[in-house]
C-alpha cells in the first residue's frame, strides 16, 4: 500500500504566485470599472441615461426640463381621451382630465433621470447597462382625484339610482288601491371607480362598466291580482238554488259593498316567491249561509196519495218532495272560486235526500190493500174559529204514508200553528187555565188520531191527556157516552206530542175528512188487515170530585152590567182504560196497555164589567154567556 502527500498550500510556492496575480488583476478590473462608470456619470451628469423611454419618448440624454417638455407634448390623453359611461339606452361622455386624472410630470421625469443614479455603485451600474443595451420603458406616473371621480360617478348615481317601491294592493270601501311596484337601482360608486382606475391606466379611450346593484321588491307585480279583485266587486253577488222549482226559497243577493267586507287582501309566501292574495273571508260566508240554511233545507217528503176503494189502487195526490241539505262549505268553497273567476251567479251547493215513497209508488209496492179502521169524532158546538183549525190541522195529515216499523210523531207532522198557516184564536187549555189562544181545537184532531191509533190496534208511544174532561170528545153522533171519558189525547209539540208505531210490515196511508154538515172529523186507515182484534175496557169514572163554586172576577175590558163565561165547571175523577191486542191466533200482539187519566175537579170563571152589582144573577138569568 502506498501514500499520496497532498502539499498545504501555505507551503506552495506555485499557488501563492497565482494567487497574487489573480488578486491583482481582479484588482485592476475594478479600477477600470470604476473609471469607465465614473466617467459615464460625468458624460451624462444632469442628462437622462440612454435606452430610457417614457410614453413613447427616448428621453436619452434630455435634462428634466426637456424630458418634462417632451412628456407633456406626448401625454394628451387626460385632456383628449374619452371615458364612456354606459345604462340602458343613456350615455355620458367625458375625459380623463374631467374625472380628476393628471400628469405628475415632476415625479415621472425624476423617476426616469433616476435610473442608474440609485443605490450602491453595482445597482448604478446594472441600471445603466439594461437601459444602454436594451432600453428601458418607463410608465409615467398618473394621479388621479378620487374626489372629483366620486362627484362625477356621484352625479351618474342621481340620475340612475331608485328605491325600491312596494307593490301595494288594498280596498277603499270598494274601490281597488293598487300601486305598481317597482325595482330599486344603486350605483356602486366605489365599485365603478376600481374600473375607472383600471381604464385611465391604459391611456386608451374605453368605456367604463357601471355596477348597478337592484333590489327587488317582495312582489313586484299584482295587477292580475287587482283586475280580479275588480271583477270581484263589479257586480252583486247572486245565489240561488240549482234545479230552482216553484215555491223554492231565494235567490239571495249580496250587495258589491256587503261583498267587500268579505274580502281578504295579503301577501304569501309560495314555492314561487312572495305575491298577493285575494281571498274571501270563509267565516263570514259562513255565516251568511248559516242565515238563509233554514230556508234551503227541506226533509224529504214522501208522496201522498188516497185509496181509491173501487180500484183499489193509489192516487196521487201530493208529489213528493226530494230533501235537500245546503253543504255549507263545499259551497263556501265555490262562492271563493267563483268569485275570484269573476262569476257573480252561482249555485249553492246542495246535498240531496231521496223519499222512501215517491210518486211512482203504487198500493202493490207499498202493501196497501184495503181499510183497516176507519174513527170518527164530533164536536158540535164549536165555534168558527175552532171549526177553522180542526179542518186547517186535519188537513196535514190527508194522504200521509207511515213506512212500516216506524214511530210516528203527530207534532213532527203537524208543523207550525200558527196565523200565518191559517190558524185561528179559540179557546185553549194552558198553565190551568182556558184562555184564548192560536190552534184551539187541535186537540180535537190528535183525539180522533189517537183514537184510531188505540182502536187499530197500533202500540201506543206517547198519548197525554187534557187536565180536566172536555165534553166534545164524549160527543157521539147521537149525544154523549161518558165511555169515552179517558180517550182524549192532547197535543203542544215540542213539550206534548202524540206518539204511536206501525208496527206491521206494510206501510200505512192516513186519510182525514171534515164533515161540517153534522160537525165531525173522519179518519182512516188503510194497509193490509193481518187479523189483529182489539179488546178494550173503560172501567168507568171512579174517585169522582165535584167541580168547585163558580169563580167571578172583575175585567176593566168588559161594559158595566155585563158579564162573560170564560171557562166551564167540569167533575174531577180517574178513569182507567184498558187495551189488549190479539193476533190471528189468538196471542197478544204486544203487552197489554193501561191509559190511566187523572182529570181534575175545573171551576166555572165568569168576568164580569166595572160597577157590576150582582154578577150571580146574570149567571142565574142565562145572561152571562
Amino acid at each position: 500500500m502506498s501514500f499520496v502527500s497532498v502539499p498545504h498550500p501555505s507551503r506552495s510556492p506555485i499557488l501563492l504566485q497565482i494567487a497574487t496575480v489573480l488578486f491583482g488583476g481582479f484588482f485592476l478590473f475594478l479600477l477600470v470599472i470604476g473609471l469607465v462608470t465614473g466617467g459615464y456619470q460625468l458624460l451624462y451628469a444632469g442628462r437622462v441615461f440612454p435606452g430610457i423611454n417614457m410614453a413613447g419618448v427616448d428621453l436619452t440624454s434630455m435634462t428634466p426640463e426637456q424630458a418634462t417638455t417632451a412628456i407633456q407634448q406626448r401625454l394628451t390623453y387626460p385632456t383628449i381621451g374619452k371615458v364612456v359611461f354606459r345604462y340602458e339606452d343613456r350615455v355620458w361622455t367625458t375625459t380623463p382630465a374631467q374625472l380628476g386624472m393628471a400628469f405628475d410630470a415632476r415625479n415621472s421625469i425624476q423617476r426616469a433621470y433616476d435610473v442608474g443614479r440609485q443605490g450602491a455603485w453595482l445597482a448604478r451600474l446594472a441600471g445603466q447597462l439594461n437601459a444602454w443595451q436594451g432600453g428601458l420603458e418607463l410608465k409615467p406616473i398618473i394621479v388621479l382625484d378620487e374626489h372629483l371621480a366620486q362627484a362625477y360617478l356621484q352625479n351618474i348615481a342621481a340620475q340612475i339610482d331608485q328605491p325600491v317601491v312596494e307593490t301595494d294592493l288594498h280596498l277603499n270601501g270598494t274601490e281597488v288601491v293598487y300601486t305598481q311596484g317597482q325595482t330599486g337601482r344603486l350605483l356602486n360608486v366605489d365599485a365603478t371607480l376600481v374600473n375607472l382606475v383600471t381604464q385611465l391606466s391604459a391611456f386608451q379611450d374605453g368605456e367604463v362598466q357601471l355596477v348597478v346593484e337592484e333590489q327587488s321588491p317582495l312582489i313586484l307585480d299584482a295587477s292580475a291580482q287587482a283586475e280580479a279583485l275588480r271583477k270581484f266587486l263589479s257586480a252583486a253577488l247572486t245565489l240561488n238554488i240549482p234545479n230552482t222549482q216553484t215555491g223554492d226559497p231565494g235567490p239571495w243577493t249580496i250587495e258589491p259593498t256587503e261583498l267587500a267586507a268579505l274580502v281578504t287582501v295579503g301577501r304569501v309566501q309560495t314555492d314561487a316567491g312572495w305575491q298577493y292574495q285575494v281571498s274571501v273571508n270563509s267565516q263570514g260566508l259562513e255565516q251568511f249561509l248559516g242565515q238563509i240554511t233554514p230556508l234551503v233545507n227541506q226533509n224529504s217528503k214522501n208522496a201522498r196519495f188516497y185509496f181509491d176503494d173501487p180500484s183499489r189502487q193509489l192516487v196521487l195526490w201530493q208529489s213528493a218532495t226530494i230533501g235537500r241539505t245546503l253543504d255549507i262549505a263545499a259551497t263556501v268553497s265555490a262562492i271563493q272560486t267563483s268569485l275570484l273567476a269573476g262569476e257573480h251567479t252561482i249555485p249553492l251547493i246542495i246535498n240531496t235526500t231521496m223519499p222512501e215513497a215517491g210518486n211512482d209508488a203504487s198500493a202493490q209496492s207499498l202493501g196497501i190493500t184495503e181499510l183497516v179502521y176507519d174513527e170518527t169524532t164530533y164536536f158540535r158546538g164549536s165555534s168558527d174559529a175552532r171549526l177553522q183549525n180542526i179542518k186547517t190541522a186535519a188537513k196535514q195529515f190527508y194522504g200521509l204514508l207511515i213506512p212500516p216499523d216506524t214511530i210516528f210523531s203527530m207534532g213532527e207532522a203537524i208543523g207550525d200553528i200558527s196565523l200565518d198557516n191559517n190558524y185561528a184564536e179559540a179557546l185553549i187549555i194552558y198553565n190551568g187555565h182556558t184562555i184564548t189562544g192560536v190552534g184551539g181545537g187541535v186537540c180535537q184532531v190528535s183525539t180522533t188520531l189517537f183514537r184510531a191509533a188505540f182502536f187499530a190496534g197500533y202500540p201506543i208511544v206517547e198519548r197525554h191527556a187534557h187536565a180536566f174532561r172536555v165534553l166534545y170528545y164524549e160527543q157521539t153522533a147521537a149525544g154523549y157516552d161518558s165511555s169515552l171519558a179517558g180517550l182524549d189525547a192532547t197535543v203542544y209539540f215540542p213539550l206534548v206530542d202524540l206518539k204511536f208505531t206501525n208496527d206491521r210490515s206494510t206501510w200505512l196511508l192516513m186519510e182525514t175528512y171534515f164533515h161540517p154538515e153534522n160537525n165531525s172529523l173522519e179518519w182512516k186507515f188503510y194497509s193490509t188487515n193481518d187479523g189483529r182484534t182489539v179488546q178494550w175496557q173503560n172501567q168507568g169514572l171512579q174517585n169522582v170530585v165535584p167541580a168547585p163554586e163558580p169563580l167571578f172576577e172583575e175585567n176593566a175590558d168588559l161594559p158595566a152590567g155585563t158579564c162573560k163565561q170564560v171557562d166551564y165547571s167540569a167533575d174531577g175523577a180517574d178513569i182507567t182504560v184498558t187495551r189488549s191486542v190479539y193476533d190471528t191466533s189468538g196471542q197478544l200482539v204486544f203487552k197489554p196497555d193501561y191509559i190511566q187519566t187523572l182529570y181534575e175537579p175545573w171551576q166555572a170563571v165568569y168576568q164580569y164589567g166595572p160597577g157590576t152589582e150582582n154578577p150571580q144573577a146574570l149567571v142565574a138569568q142565562g145572561l152571562c154567556h
